[in-house]
């Protein structure tokens, strides 16, 4: 498997349009970057749930994703499946969070998700950090979107492990979903390690990417 590596990582940006979207997208990748790279800033913004507990639920969550990180969150308020109508707040809160950081690394949502809010979240981060290295990650759904990602961050079994006991201890909320559970996610990890040639893995699209192979 051919790896490319970003060279030292020292600030991050991860966003999501709900809260726990992060932390199904990417959740064993900031828990692999923030273990090698104790101290690391990561600016985390969500764009609803703002106020309610699920606010609270992300808060104890990405603290236990983020281990060691300077972690910064913020939660916004807009409703929940109704992002095309709040496009105006929505890239608000993206340009705000663009202003506050120049992170070597941005995690968003795919841009084809079929989720319309994912989908426009991707779209403003897309626009907001176009000279940034951002991968797009995948959130397994009813909707079947799943498609061929582009780049692969391998898990260890103890990280893929930790990474769905996390989601599964921190977002009680989630639980009655029929496709919130271990069988999901690390049946998911498991394919895309096979894909990658390694046991367990996430994966992204990537829109973009500028190589430096002259160096």
């Amino acid at each position: 498997m051919i790896r490319l590596g970003t060279g030292r990582l020292d600030r991050i940006a991860a966003v999501g349009a709900h809260c726990d979207d992060i932390a199904i997208g990417a959740g064993g990748t900031l828990l692999t970057m923030c273990l090698a790279h104790p101290g690391i800033r990561v600016d985390a913004m969500v764009l609803s749930g703002g106020g309610s507990e699920r606010e609270q639920e992300e808060q104890a969550a990405l603290a236990a994703f983020c281990p060691g990180a300077d972690l910064r969150l913020t939660v916004h308020k807009l409703p929940d499946g109704r992002l095309p109508a709040h496009w105006e707040e929505a890239k608000a809160a993206v340009e705000e969070l663009r202003e506050r950081t120049d992170p070597d690394l941005v995690l968003a949502p795919r841009t084809d998700d079929a989720h319309q809010d994912h989908r426009g979240l991707a779209k403003l981060m897309t626009t907001a950090f176009r000279d940034h290295l951002v991968l797009g990650y995948e959130i397994v759904k009813w909707d079947g979107d799943l498609g061929r990602p582009s780049a692969y961050q391998p898990l260890t079994p103890e990280i893929a492990e930790r990474k769905v006991r996390l989601l599964q201890e921190h977002y009680p909320s989630q639980r009655h979903r029929p496709w919130y559970d271990r069988e999901a996610f690390l049946g998911l990890a498991r394919i895309r390690g096979i894909e990658s040639h390694t046991r367990y893995a996430e994966a992204f699209a990537v829109t973009k990417l500028t190589l430096d192979l002259g160096e």
